[in-house]
């Protein structure tokens, strides 16, 4: 699986869902109503900035705090086509690959990146380029690639119980 996307940078480290979704908002179940909420509480006027080629470059312990569907269905909805960062917190990071949103550890290749930053992700190859400098990541096993291409771990297991594996 190969994805090429253009870099949102997401500065500071610690950055908990509560800010990048707030409370207010959890009501909502329609994703498409929810990315006009993503990032209201951090600084809104990244929302201008995303469309379906870019991905989000993110540092340390990035969604932290409560467990919020919410952050990636709404990054997803909102055109994020995968998310980069130094670090993440655990349950955000599961809830990106459950929810078919590309998650990946790279602390150098987020270092690196810029806003608007050319991003060459090769999940299968285990490698991301920054404007054309590859950095390596740990390769993504076949099965998450495939929960990535499902759209979601409800979609993939919904395929596999159909018989679609």
């Amino acid at each position: 699986m190969i994805v090429e996307a253009r870099a949102v940078v997401v500065p500071g480290d610690d950055i908990d869902t509560d800010v990048l979704y707030p409370g207010e908002f959890l009501s909502i179940s329609d994703v498409s109503q929810m990315t006009k909420h993503l990032f209201e509480g951090l600084d809104p006027t990244l929302r201008d900035r995303l469309g379906g080629d870019t991905a989000l470059v993110v540092g340390a312990n990035f969604g932290a705090g409560s467990s919020r569907e919410h952050v990636p269905q709404a990054m997803r909805a909102s055109g994020i086509r995968f998310v980069m960062g130094r670090s993440f917190a655990r349950i955000f990071y599961r809830n990106c690959i459950n929810l078919g949103l590309p998650a990946l550890i790279a602390p150098e290749a987020a270092q690196r990146a810029r806003a608007d930053s050319e991003l060459r992700l090769d999940l299968a190859g285990g490698t991301i380029e920054v404007d054309g400098e590859p950095f390596a990541v740990p390769s993504v096993p076949p099965f998450m690639t495939e929960i990535f291409d499902a759209g979601g771990l409800v979609s993939w297991v919904r395929g596999r119980l159909a018989g679609r594996a």
